[in-house]
């Protein structure tokens, strides 16, 4: 067999396994907005959806890591090939943990739905859930186009992301030191804020991806967190 007979077959399988990533991006894009709305409307039927929908998403995952599998045991990639595969992996990783995280929202829905109701700003919580589904969307679009500069713009958009967690973390502990009967409804809150905050990182580890997928370099490590309230959080658990 040729070696471009070779390389033309590693393409049709990579667009094979590229569509599946979007398909699966997609998903996900749905399931971060659907699960943070599902909260902020106490909308249990749409919370359900959610939930019901990460099977969906994990199966894709599993596809696509066998896929790849395939691809590298049967194609024999080059060192650039096999880069392009390890980072679909990696990128199909992030969205399923994405997927988790609203699920984990969704499921609080229910919950929130049987307690005491609270006067939440909703505003704040759809903002960063929104942030978060628009950084998937371009870290995707980056990733089909090879844009390494977007990658990079999704990475410096997280901080954005930790900065509205830390305001919505504040506001949510007045709230509670003012009225302890909003203290359940409110740590509940706290947590699917908190998921989203790390549904932001996991975007920016696909972000990330990229970047070294274009570059064949890692993007810095020592990217600053504006998330200050790991302390406080903990602090509030006990």
């Amino acid at each position: 067999m040729s070696d471009q007979h070779i390389q033309s077959a590693f393409d049709r399988d990579l667009e094979y396994i590229q569509a599946k990533i979007m398909k699966m991006g997609g998903l996900v894009e749905d399931a971060i907005r659907h699960g943070a709305e599902s909260v902020i409307s106490r909308d249990e039927d749409l919370a359900r959806q959610v939930r019901q929908g990460d099977a969906c998403i994990d199966a894709i995952t599993d596809k696509v890591n066998e896929d790849a599998a395939r691809v590298i045991a049967l194609r024999a990639p080059t060192a650039v090939d096999l880069r392009i595969i390890l980072s679909v992996i990696k990128i199909s990783t992030n969205l399923e943990r994405i997927g988790d995280y609203a699920k984990n929202i969704a499921k609080r829905t229910t919950v929130l739905a049987k307690i005491y109701p609270v006067e939440e700003n909703t505003r704040s919580l759809r903002r960063m859930a929104s942030e978060v589904q628009y950084m998937l969307n371009d870290a995707l679009d980056a990733y089909i186009k090879r844009d390494s500069k977007l990658a990079e713009n999704v990475i410096e958009r997280d901080q954005e992301v930790d900065q509205m967690y830390n305001g919505i973390f504040r506001e949510y502990l007045t709230f509670m030191m003012e009225d302890p009967r909003s203290i359940t409804p409110y740590m509940h809150l706290h947590f699917v804020a908190k998921n989203i905050e790390r549904m932001g990182d996991h975007v920016t580890s696909i972000a990330e991806q990229v970047v070294y997928l274009v570059t064949g370099e890692k993007p810095d490590d020592g990217r600053p967190k504006a998330d200050k309230t790991s302390l406080e959080s903990a602090t509030l658990r006990k």
